[in-house]
């Protein structure tokens, strides 16, 4: 009986390889009497302990799944309302569950810059504030009235988070006061948030199918973007801060200039052949930290990555047997990491 099939029974977060290491070495099968050994695969790219790994536990819709900022840990959330905290490297085993105290499920979650903090947007009405290494609970933020969908933490300083909510608000919260900072009031649904590189503007999508950009210094809406045709369901800044990347019901990816003199068409790239259907999951979307392709999950079970600069798909990765919520990128190797409404995680390195 093997090490790891004891493991597996004696957890519920069950860990396996979906495929040997390819840089194991075997046999040839050329019948050379020296049993001259030749190597199995491609060859690999990254530390992972296998070529690609499936982490299961979870007891229902996984929404989120990001890397902690060092790459060492990764942390997922869903509809079973904790989070797990799983090692990256070795046999990626689930050493803690955060019992988050939420009500509801928790719809997305973001570390903060240097990883201390994690922060989740549930559809119990709240923001939480965690900590990554104990777990406790630090901070639960009250002050939308109807399910917050979306929460993105600020990249300087690490004080202030936004969030985004079905009351139309978009409220600014400091993580040092009690109540929020700034509220701002949207025409509609909000579903994604996210901050700009200084933090004195934060760009909301929601059910308009627009992108607004608002300066929080003066609570006021400074630009919108259009191009959607449908409900936006997720925003992300890149490394660069020079680009914003939307993901869309209408089955596209954008890429916007959001410089302060970019000029006046801002949407630089679009990115198709993901889908949605029925379910009209809130996919996220993600930049790789060079800023070189970006990804989004899809309806038809396949996780999609782009090239950003010709726009072309790069890889279109099976395996989910459900709609794929969210997939990000490693921040060091050439990792990513998927999960789904399958109840499963998959992390996998590109070639």
């Amino acid at each position: 009986m093997s090490v790891l099939a004891e493991k597996r029974r004696l957890q519920s977060s069950a860990l396996v390889p979906a495929k040997k290491p390819r840089n194991e070495l075997m046999p040839s099968s050329g019948g050379q009497a020296n049993n001259a050994l030749v190597q199995k695969g491609p060859p690999r790219t990254s530390s992972l302990f296998a070529p690609i790994m499936l982490l299961t536990g979870h007891e229902a819709e996984i929404c989120c799944a990001k890397f902690h900022p060092e790459g060492e840990v990764l942390a997922s959330a869903g509809y079973d309302r904790s989070i797990f905290l799983w090692t990256v490297y070795g046999e990626c085993e689930n050493y803690y569950a955060i019992k988050s105290g939420h009500k509801g499920a928790i719809l997305e979650m973001n570390f903060n810059t240097d990883g201390s903090n994690i922060f989740t947007a549930s559809s119990d009405k709240t923001v939480g504030m965690f900590d990554s290494e104990t777990g406790e609970r630090v901070k639960r933020m009250k002050g939308h009235e109807a399910v917050v969908n979306t929460c993105a933490s600020s990249r300087r300083g690490d004080q202030l988070v936004v969030s985004g909510s079905d009351d139309c608000m978009v409220k600014v919260w400091d993580v040092r006061r009690k109540a929020p900072v700034k509220s701002l009031q949207s025409t509609y649904q909000v579903t994604a948030v996210a901050f700009d590189d200084t933090a004195q503007q934060v760009f909301s999508g929601g059910i308009d199918n627009d992108i607004k950009v608002w300066d929080i210094r003066n609570d006021r809406t400074t630009m919108s973007l259009r191009g959607h045709t449908d409900t936006i369901t997720g925003l992300m800044l890149s490394a660069d801060g020079n680009f914003l990347l939307s993901n869309s019901m209408d089955s596209t990816l954008r890429a916007w200039d959001v410089r302060p003199y970019a000029p006046q068409e801002r949407c630089t790239r679009v990115f198709v052949g993901h889908q949605r259907n029925f379910e009209m999951n809130l996919l996220r979307c993600s930049w790789s930290p060079d800023g070189k392709r970006v990804a989004a999950g899809s309806a038809d079970r396949f996780v999609y990555v782009w090239d950003m600069q010709s726009t072309q798909l790069m890889y279109k990765l099976p395996g989910h047997a459900g709609c794929v919520n969210e997939v990000s990128f490693h921040p060091k190797e050439r990792i990513i990491v998927s999960c789904s409404s399958d109840k499963q995680i998959y992390v996998g390195e590109l070639q």
